[in-house]
């Protein structure tokens, strides 16, 4: 699906073009062109990508194929962006989408294969407010990106405090925590993998490398970078509890371990007496003088070596 947007003077004055219409206004040097392709066929990426603003081939082929990092890309007459926006959702949990951009001094073009809840605060937010230029729109669109982090953020945090409680409890099941750890961690993992990379392409950008961002914003990606900085600061602490976590429960299962293996060995240790003697009684001698007592002598030498067993156990804290 295409979605475009026409501004003249900041102002929105037309949306959703034809195809010759987009050509024109491309065109036009007085024009702000936004063109979001919105899970496109291919027919409409070649028409756009393509046919309309003639973007470079390693460009087009960036765009089309899943990047697992962000990156940027600097062209003649435009700069290509690779972000990632993130999602938490109760059937798919952490999961992330490519946001595409090129951005030129007077167009700016969005690429996506999914709905993206940054690029539709956006188009709310351009209906309601003026537009000044390109670089404008595309601090806007990664101004939300960014802000929907935080929802990924909280989310995360709650599962890890549960996990922090389940760790501890008596009474949690190994194997289902086991493999809650390891994907919450892989959610974490995945996160700082790309917290950082796209930190480095908002800090491009906030330095004035680039001349299609105007001094008058430096300020404002700056102030982008550095929530993605307070970002990358949080997930790293939330993957260092985690991993203390981690620690923590491997202790325990250690601990418990050898619990049993101390109350099983003290068993052991108890029934020993009651063996000896059994043995001793039960060996078939010409003259074996214990055999006049009887079962007096048995049964008095086996409950005085037990108790005293029991009673040397538990001095040493095995019972």
């Amino acid at each position: 699906m295409i979605h475009s947007f026409v501004f003249s003077e900041g102002k929105l004055v037309s949306r959703d073009l034809e195809l010759e219409a987009l050509r024109l206004v491309h065109g036009d040097k007085g024009l702000i062109l936004w063109v979001d392709l919105d899970q496109p066929t291919d027919e409409e990426i070649k028409l756009i990508l393509e046919g309309v603003f003639n973007f470079h081939p390693l460009a087009i082929e960036d765009c089309v194929t899943p990047s697992s990092l962000p990156k940027i890309e600097d062209y003649e007459d435009y700069l290509f962006m690779v972000t990632h926006a993130v999602d938490f959702t109760r059937t798919d949990k952490f999961a992330t989408t490519e946001l595409d951009l090129f951005l030129g001094k007077e167009f700016l073009v969005t690429f996506h294969r999914a709905p993206l809840r940054s690029v539709a605060s956006a188009f709310e937010r351009i209906t309601k407010s003026t537009a000044r230029g390109p670089d404008r729109l595309a601090h806007t669109l990664l101004d939300h990106l960014v802000d929907n982090y935080q929802p990924v953020m909280d989310e995360l945090r709650a599962e890890l405090e549960e996990l922090e409680e389940s760790v501890l409890a008596r009474d949690s099941a190994q194997k289902k925590l086991v493999n809650e750890l390891l994907s919450v961690r892989g959610d974490f993992s995945r996160l700082r993998t790309i917290v950082r990379p796209q930190r480095d392409v908002i800090d491009r950008l906030a330095r004035g490398d680039s001349k299609f961002i105007r001094p008058i914003l430096l300020p404002y990606f700056r102030d982008l970078r550095d929530n993605l900085t307070r970002l990358e600061d949080t997930a790293v602490n939330y993957h260092e509890r985690l991993m203390m976590a981690f620690d923590i429960y491997l202790n325990k299962a250690a601990f418990e371990a050898n619990e049993g293996i101390k109350f099983l060995t003290a068993i052991t240790a108890v029934t020993i007496p009651v063996m000896v003697v059994g043995t001793w009684f039960g060996m078939n001698f010409e003259s074996m003088p214990e055999l006049k007592a009887g079962y007096p002598w048995a049964i008095g030498i086996t409950v005085i070596t037990t108790s005293l067993m029991v009673v040397y156990l538990k001095r040493k804290k095995w019972f």
